[in-house]
């Protein structure tokens, strides 16, 4: 089954330090949607990366084609809010892993 990576892509640069009430409340409800992905399955692993030029979401998902990986990410709720964050999935022809 493919693999795919999610980013995540913050609305701003000092983000999540000075989030909004309105993002906290999206974030929650992006956290308890890909930690029932994870208890599914589908997602292998995700979290907060804190880099240097600015925090970013990470997910590896496994899913059998880039379209469902796509519909994975689109329920994400932080994305339905509108509140600017921008993502991207790239395949992962192989991964290895514990």
């Amino acid at each position: 089954m493919p693999y795919f990576c999610y980013r995540l892509i913050a609305p701003r640069p000092d983000f999540p330090a000075a989030m909004t009430p309105e993002e906290q409340a999206a974030m929650a409800r992006h956290g308890a949607y890909w930690a029932e992905q994870v208890a599914a399955g589908t997602a292998i692993a995700v979290g907060p990366v804190f880099a240097p030029d600015g925090a970013f979401g990470l997910g590896i998902l496994q899913a059998e084609t880039f379209e469902a990986a796509a519909a994975l990410v689109a329920a994400d709720p932080v994305l339905a809010a509108g509140l600017g964050f921008g993502h991207r999935i790239d395949p992962m022809p192989t991964l290895l892993h514990r």
